[in-house]
């Protein structure tokens, strides 16, 4: 029977994972098994440059946090070595590098996931990952829209210099 210490240490666990997931943007789920030691810091490193907070921590922990939080489903996921990755600010952050990380190790696998609360499975995690950044996205559809524009500039400024001449 374990001690009383550690229960308390475990509902401490517990209550705050379940703060961390009710406040998230995304919520992922991976079996970290067979990576390196030197390949987890890498991933950890590039999980801390997008916000993204990554812990290991047991299945049963997972789950009683996920109830606790109000999300259901995924209990089918927890089995194996389990890590887990918060985003507070982005929905597709966590599953982008988890996935570019996917990649290229085999035994890395993306597990499931909840986006905005809502359970997502690993191939739409695979398809977020895709996804290039936000700031991308948008740089994107501002480029887009201003490139009509600036055609009308070069057609003008063109006509004026060929007046000109």
């Amino acid at each position: 029977m374990p001690s009383v210490a550690v229960l308390e240490q475990k509902k401490a666990i517990v209550e705050t994972l379940a703060e961390q997931m009710k406040g998230a943007a995304s919520v992922v789920l991976v079996n970290y098994q067979g990576i390196t030691v030197e390949d987890d810091t890498k991933l950890r490193s590039e999980l801390r440059k997008e916000n993204v907070e990554y812990k290991v921590i047991k299945n049963t922990l997972i789950s009683r946090a996920c109830d606790i939080a109000g999300l259901e489903g995924v209990n089918d996921v927890l089995n194996g070595m389990t890590a887990i990755a918060i985003c507070k600010d982005d929905q597709i952050a966590a599953a982008r590098v988890l996935g570019k990380y996917a990649k290229n190790h085999d035994n890395f696998v993306l597990k499931a996931g909840f986006i905005d609360g809502k359970l997502t499975g690993a191939e739409d995690l695979k398809a977020l990952a895709e996804l290039p950044s936000k700031e991308v996205l948008i740089a994107t559809v501002l480029g887009t829209l201003n490139a009509p524009i600036t055609a009308l500039a070069v057609a003008l400024q063109a006509i004026a210099d060929k007046q000109e001449a």
